[in-house]
């Protein structure tokens, strides 16, 4: 100890006085290896740290400091606590010390030991003696760092701070001007908003200080080290500005100024940012700013010659729109979305009765943006426009329809013959304009008969299957669009069931002798059916597909998920389209199906949900960091509050709740929690789920009170699978000790169900703590254990021990991240098997089997050599389960004994009389024995080539009684 003691203050020494700044990382080394302690250090740097020179002071602190945050992971909570009365103290003391004081402080924050009111502490000290900005780029960096690490472990206790959390956070950021400063204050400024914190009397300040960047005008030097995108700041920012309604009253006059920049930059973000800002509204929000939001966005598509700023605009006003759309109506409340639509009519309506002016277009694509929204948006504008439109089109077209009908039809079956003629050739361009002259014959009233109509679906087909140029396959697919609206029926009963057919039909066997180019010949068939199928099926319930056939679509999609590279686009095009695109269908069909019960979308379905999942945690096990965090806000959102704004075709009502009990019995959303399921536990363990306290509340008591089987029994796994990769420390085991007593308090219920559903979700919680070694786990095990005893769950108990030892196809596997430690079935065994052994002693005979069954299932998920090691101590109760009535156990006992029959111990040797009475019996149930046929043929092959004829013989019988068995006439 006097030699560690010497060491130490040798290490000091050199390192204060000698500046030798390599001995910080040997004075870590020596805490690592237990030499000495930090406490130690401190004492050992007193005449440091109580020097008069305040240079001298620094290097002590600092030396400190850079040991803290190599060694902050071994700090006790005593040692915590006087380490950060000391950094707190020493903020007072002179500027040169503040930098390496916050360092220390940056490390103390990511301890698991933090003691409770530590982390208010801190921060009180920190926004009271630093003023941060004064500060260099690294040190800004380092208070940045610390309030998001409080962020994520201590989020109670600064929500406790109230108000004043946020005003220090505003003196803090206010005057940043380090884009990669920046970045780190718009992830506090993002999780202020969207948290829940309390922003009181300074909302408004925390938007000025935010929305002075705004827009974000930043390019990166050339070569930049650091990777920071432009695009990277604009969609932090964005967050933090559209994150909250109480934003409104700063934000939409700031955008109306914006846009009336010169900058096409500057308009391009404020109409991005509003669209994605409305979304998060109420109508209330916009009511003031309604005539100043519409002035601004005709001008833009008015005036503006950017198509990007077009397409923009019109977003922007689909979003606005539909966000007054949600409104509910009351007797006494104004209705702003005709208030806001009269405006747009008053000021496009009449541009439409004057087809030879520029603003017709314009004003059209703006009316079908409104009318784009919702149906009630679609509604009003359809029954104000529609009548003048109609009007125009018979007052100067209806003569001469009636005099081009007259010509066309003295012509009509050469016409006919003609475009049929020419959609055989092979000519390319006499393909092409024959599709389009079919199309035009077909929008002229009387010129096809039905037969005719017939004879263009059977070319059309053909075309569809056999034509490989893609100019004329552009043309057909346009053609069958065009012809499917005018006339669907044709096309429902002959060209959509022929294309279905040829996209899910599987390719030969002998996939791997076919060439190259056949390969490709038919991936493009089923691209250009897809193509068709998707023109010809604008028209509702044109295309039905089936249950089987959407299943065999998602798993299309798992394929593509599995065996596509992990690139950057790869994921985006997951995150951006295919994972929002299937979470709007179930989400549209779940609504569906709760207003027409007779009528149920296939995406309602157990199998098609069950489907989805695996392909939704395939792409978002494979995410990068930062689209992974993504995807979990995202889907934490939608299923904790309702936020729709990210999902395609957004029409959906405001305030849905998929994780609360629903009216009655119906199940069609709380089902799509097993969607939540796939999303959220696949990420990576490093990737942290926003709001994780409350959505493991919700999903525990969907667990425990909805009725739904698919429902309760995917909230306990989703649940399952968070518990499984959360954090170690005293939230995680205060979370497990509270819904361990909900579940013994259910399991005492009266009522079967409940018990069931308790029972579904103690047992999937018990996997997720035992892959991980979670102390609490035997907590759970002896639930279990006890279970097994139970009249009506004991069975459940028994089976439920296969679902504890196996692995998990969904969810807690490595392919979803879980925390699965190595050898867990071997360390479960043998801390439980002689509790099996003793319950099973210790039961009535009646409750025997189920630790039978128990047993049988746990030494069956064995590797085989433990099997080979283990049995022969269990061999009198594996003979046991032979004997019982319960074919599973039987088989599973069965399965047991194989390996260990092929090379018999001894004493299974001495208890040989035993084993083959009980197989005998066995035998008398072709049933039990038939899984085994195919392996006993296998193994008669061999005797009959022996030397030895009667061997041979006896094996021809064996094998004609065994080739019988389960045969008509067999035994």
């Amino acid at each position: 100890m006097a030699a560690d003691s010497t060491l130490l203050l040798s290490l000091v020494e050199e390192f204060v006085s000698g500046l030798q700044d390599s001995k910080a990382k040997d004075t870590a080394t020596g805490v690592k290896d237990g030499k000495f302690t930090v406490l130690q250090l401190v004492e050992a740097l007193g005449q440091s740290l109580t020097s008069s020179q305040s240079h001298t002071r620094a290097r002590g602190v600092q030396l400190l400091s850079e040991v803290l945050q190599e060694c902050y992971g071994s700090l006790t909570e005593t040692e915590v606590e006087v380490l950060i009365a000391f950094y707190e103290n020493r903020l007072k003391d002179h500027y040169v010390i503040t930098p390496p004081v916050l360092r220390g402080l940056g490390a103390l924050t990511k301890c698991t030991v933090l003691p409770p009111g530590s982390a208010v502490s801190m921060l009180r000290s920190l926004f009271q003696d630093v003023h941060v900005q004064s500060l260099m780029l690294a040190e800004r960096a380092c208070v940045y760092n610390m309030l998001i690490n409080l962020m994520a472990t201590r989020e109670a206790e600064l929500k406790g701070l109230g108000a004043d959390f946020v005003f220090g956070f505003v003196q803090s950021m206010d005057g940043e001007r380090d884009p990669r400063n920046l970045l780190l204050a718009f992830q506090i400024a993002k999780n202020i908003v969207l948290r829940g914190y309390d922003l009181g009397k300074f909302a408004e300040e925390l938007f000025e200080v935010t929305s002075c960047y705004f827009p974000i005008d930043f390019s990166p030097p050339p070569n930049d080290p650091h990777g920071i995108t432009k695009e990277e700041l604009i969609q932090m920012l964005r967050d933090v500005l559209t994150g909250t309604p109480r934003f409104a009253e700063f934000l939409l006059p700031l955008i109306i100024e914006k846009l009336d920049s010169d900058v096409q930059s500057s308009k391009l973000d404020s109409l991005q940012t509003l669209t994605a800002a409305v979304s998060q509204y109420e109508h209330k929000d916009l009511a003031e700013f309604l005539e100043g939001l519409w002035a601004s966005l005709r001008r833009e598509v008015f005036q503006t010659a950017s198509e990007k700023i077009e397409s923009a605009g019109l977003a922007a006003l689909t979003a606005l729109t539909s966000c007054l759309s949600r409104s509910v109506l009351n007797s006494d409340s104004e209705d702003y979305l005709s208030t806001f639509l009269d405006l747009v009519l008053k000021d496009c309506k009449h541009h439409l009765s004057e087809p030879d002016l520029k603003l017709v277009w314009p004003s059209a694509k703006l009316l079908q943006a409104a009318c784009s929204a919702s149906n009630r948006a679609s509604y009003i504008i359809t029954a104000a426009v529609m009548p003048s439109l109609i009007d125009q089109y018979n007052s100067r077209a209806q003569a001469n329809i009636t005099g081009e009908e007259s010509v066309f039809l003295a012509f009509r079956p050469s016409l006919c013959c003609m475009v049929f003629s020419a959609l055989t050739e092979t000519n390319a361009s006499l393909q092409i304009t024959a599709s389009s002259v079919l199309t035009s014959l077909a929008q002229q009233r009387g010129l096809l008969l039905d037969s005719d109509i017939n004879l263009a679906v059977d070319h059309l087909t053909r075309l569809v299957l056999t034509e490989n140029d893609a100019e004329v396959s552009l043309a057909v697919v346009e053609c069958a669009g065009a012809l499917a609206a005018l006339h669907p029926a044709a096309f429902i009963t002959k060209l959509i069931p022929r294309l279905k057919k040829e996209m899910f039909s599987e390719p030969m066997d002998h996939d791997n002798e076919r060439t190259v180019s056949e390969r490709h010949s038919y991936h493009a068939v089923r691209q250009r059916c897809l193509s068709a199928l998707a023109a010809v099926s604008s028209q509702p319930s044109s295309v039905g597909f089936s249950v089987v056939e959407v299943v065999l679509a998602c798993r299309s999609l798992q394929r593509i998920a599995e065996q596509v590279q992990d690139t950057e686009e790869t994921g985006r095009c997951f995150h951006d389209i295919i994972i929002p695109r299937l979470l709007s269908l179930a989400l549209q069909a779940a609504l569906q199906g709760e207003g027409s019960p007779g009528h149920r979308s296939p995406l309602v379905e157990e199998a098609v949900l069950s489907a989805m999942v695996p392909v939704i945690s395939t792409s978002c096990s494979r995410l990068q960091p930062t689209l992974a965090g993504q995807t979990a806000l995202r889907a934490v959102s939608l299923f904790l509050n309702g936020d729709v704004s990210f999902l395609p075709d957004n029409s959906f009502p405001s305030h849905i709740q998929l994780l609360k009990k629903q009216r009655g019995d119906s199940w069609s959303q709380s089902q799509m929690v097993c969607l939540l399921m796939g999303c959220v536990c696949s990420l990576p363990r490093s990737v942290e789920v926003p709001q994780i306290e409350e959505l493991l509340s919700e999903l525990e008591e969907m667990s425990c009170a909805c009725s739904h089987p698919l429902s309760y029994t995917s909230a306990a796994k989703c649940f399952a699978g968070l518990v499984n990769k959360r954090p170690q420390g005293d939230s995680l085991d205060s979370q497990i000790q509270s819904s361990v007593k909900r579940v013994c308090r259910e399991l005492d219920s009266a009522s079967a169900s409940v018990r069931t559903q308790a029972f579904t979700f103690m047992i999937w919680v018990a996997k997720a703590l035992l892959l991980r070694y979670h102390p609490l786990f035997t907590t759970l095990t002896d639930k279990l254990f006890s279970l097994l005893d139970d009249a009506d769950l004991g069975p459940m108990a028994a089976d439920g021990f296969t679902l504890l030892m196996s692995d998990s196809a969904d969810i807690l596997n490595r392919s979803c991240h879980a925390d699965v430690r190595i050898m867990y079935r071997q360390r479960f065994f043998s801390e439980n098997s002689d509790k099996l052994v003793q319950g099973f002693n210790a039961a009535p005979q009646e409750k025997k089997p189920n630790y039978l069954k128990a047993l049988s299932n746990i030494v069956n998920t064995l590797p085989k050599q433990v099997q080979v090691t283990e049995l022969p101590k269990l061999l009198s109760l594996l003979l046991e389960a032979l004997s019982c009535p319960d074919q599973g156990v039987q088989l599973s006992t069965l399965s047991c004994l194989q390996p260990v029959i092929m090379d018999p111990p001894p004493v299974l040797v001495q208890q040989l009389e035993a084993l083959v009475s009980r197989l005998l019996a066995l035998t008398s149930s072709p049933a039990m024995v038939l899984p085994f046929r195919a392996r006993v043929l296998r193994a008669l092959a061999r005797p009959l080539d022996d030397r030895k004829r009667l061997v041979r013989s006896e094996a021809v019988k064996a094998r004609g009684q065994w080739f019988l068995l389960g045969s008509p006439g067999g035994s």
